[in-house]
């Protein structure tokens, strides 16, 4: 992820100095770290709906110093309170768990809703064609990283029978189209790692 969070750099690099970044699913507030580092001016809104991810994610910041730069809320991104709109939003591995297409769309519509005119998106899903040959290798070689991790075996075979059902399986063109039909102009691809995609979009007009 660290080539992500790079990229995620590079890509909000002309935001304003001042700007305000949405954080969708922020965890552990990685990204955050990252970011407010290189930009010292930035403000955030962290949004978790998990109390020990929100918690791990406001001990880190405030450990960093951070604290008094961003705003936490803990729940979904439907709930969060209406403020003013957001120059960027991040989103890292988290629309894959929406397996209804219509949903996943309806819920990048309502980050696209939270964004200024022209704001910016980078997103980060697990996608592939399973009707690709190719996608049985990749599949593999994703396994073999995960356990890496320290997964048992029994977990992996759970992993790869539950991918399309308890985790969204759209082939990355299907994630860029539902992404353009709700609020954005169609992303660009700036990053794949086996099956970890992300794009860059840009709110449309």
């Amino acid at each position: 992820m660290e080539a992500l969070h790079l990229l995620t750099h590079v890509a909000f690099a002309h935001l304003p100095s001042e700007a305000n970044i949405l954080c969708v699913g922020a965890g552990t507030g990685t990204e955050i770290l990252r970011l407010a580092d290189a930009h010292p001016e930035w403000r955030f809104t962290a949004v978790e709906p998990a109390e020990a991810m929100m918690e791990v994610c406001q001990r880190r910041l405030e450990a960093a110093g951070l604290s008094e730069r961003c705003d936490f809320h803990q729940g979904y991104l439907e709930t969060l309170p209406p403020r003013p709109t957001f120059d960027a939003a991040t989103c890292f591995l988290v629309s894959h768990f929406l397996t209804d297409a219509p949903a996943r769309g309806a819920f990048f519509g309502t980050i696209a809703a939270k964004l200024s005119a022209d704001g910016l998106m980078v997103s980060a899903d697990l996608a592939a064609d399973r009707k690709d040959p190719a996608f049985d290798r990749l599949m593999s070689v994703w396994l073999d990283l995960i356990a890496e991790t320290g997964m048992p075996l029994e977990n992996r075979v759970h992993y790869k029978e539950m991918f399309g059902v308890e985790v969204a399986a759209q082939s990355p063109l299907e994630v860029e189209a539902l992404i353009a039909e709700n609020g954005f102009k169609p992303p660009d691809q700036i990053y794949q790692s086996i099956l970890i995609h992300a794009w860059l979009s840009r709110r449309a007009s």
